[in-house]
């Protein structure tokens, strides 16, 4: 995996072999990351990366200038490559390692991009388990963005909250939003 843009353009980031990780691929990141770049100032927006895995978005949020970035995988191999990489980008991204349900249950922060990649095996009641999680607990920010990558085959698109998809080969990302008044 690379990091497409800002400070650590191009870097190429190579994670071991035994982490249980599916990284989002270049080209939906870039396509992503492009979305949120005319909804958002990197550097002033709090970041949540759930079932972070490799660290693959957190990274790209820091090179783009993004300091308040946390990341949560329940995989002690996952936090300590995302803890290495971090220190080597020279960083401050916050891994936490926990079950993704427990910290939302728990948490009291608030974000303004909650980036979620769960396992794409997860049953359609997982996925909408974690928007309920985030909403109902009010850890999204005011004029915040929920993206959940997902297959093709997921449809998310009846959760009240949600607002729009993007397909980008066989990846889609739901994009889920508080309801305008």
């Amino acid at each position: 995996m690379r990091i497409i843009s800002g400070k650590h353009k191009s870097k190429r980031i190579q994670a071991p072999k035994n982490l249980p990780v599916r990284p989002t691929t270049d080209m939906a990141k870039e396509a992503l990351f492009n979305i949120l770049n005319n909804l958002y100032y990197f550097n002033e927006v709090a970041v949540l990366d759930l079932f972070s895995g490799s660290g693959n978005i957190s990274y790209e949020f820091t090179s783009r200038g993004t300091e308040q970035i946390t990341a949560v995988d329940a995989h002690y191999e996952c936090i300590k490559f995302i803890n290495k990489t971090s220190s080597e980008l020279d960083s401050n991204i916050n891994a936490v390692k926990s079950d993704v349900f427990k910290y939302l249950e728990k948490t009291n922060a608030k974000f303004d991009v909650i980036f979620a990649d769960p396992p794409y095996e997860f049953e359609i009641q997982l996925f909408e388990n974690i928007v309920d999680l985030i909403f109902e607990n009010e850890i999204l920010s005011d004029g915040g963005i929920l993206v959940i990558e997902h297959s093709k085959q997921t449809d998310l698109s009846n959760h009240k909250h949600f607002s729009y998809s993007k397909k980008y080969g066989g990846n889609m990302f739901s994009f889920f939003e508080f309801e305008s008044e």
